[in-house]
């Protein structure tokens, strides 16, 4: 999923930020993480976990749940971009297309706006599949603690 050599372990200093700075990580999204994650968090609904329900829905078979995919923002922010140092503020989320197991997904973010004086950051969030389209959008607020 992540490249650890592309970790930024200690984080990123205010100073260190700039604007149109990236981090991304990919995963491929399987039936095992789709599981766990519903054991997690207790949402078993039919169209994650049941394939003969989801295939009579609009879908034609299961998907992953939404906040799965949107859940790898935290990684983006907070192990690259600012990293280690980063506090989330706050997180948006738009869910515009869905995500199948065997799905590839890439969770981007990009600073957009950086506010030294109280040392908050703004990161644009979007989550791409395999075939580069965007499955997820939001926005991050992150204060840098360096």
């Amino acid at each position: 999923m992540v490249n650890k050599d592309s970790l930024n372990m200690s984080g990123y200093s205010i100073d260190d930020l700039y604007v149109g700075q990236k981090g991304s990580i990919s995963k491929t999204i399987t039936e095992t993480d789709v599981y766990t994650y519903a054991g997690i968090i207790g949402d078993f609904n039919p169209l994650h976990v049941n394939a003969e329900y989801a295939k009579n829905t609009r879908f034609g078979e299961r998907i992953a749940h939404g906040m799965l995919t949107a859940s790898f923002f935290s990684t983006v922010v907070g192990m690259l971009i600012p990293g280690t140092g980063g506090i989330y503020l706050g997180q948006s989320v738009r869910f515009v297309k869905p995500v199948k197991i065997g799905d590839t997904i890439t969770a981007e973010g990009i600073i957009t706006e950086i506010n030294k004086e109280k040392k908050i950051i703004t990161v644009e969030t979007t989550a791409y599949n395999q075939r580069g389209e965007a499955v997820v959008t939001g926005e991050a607020k992150m204060m840098v603690t360096l």
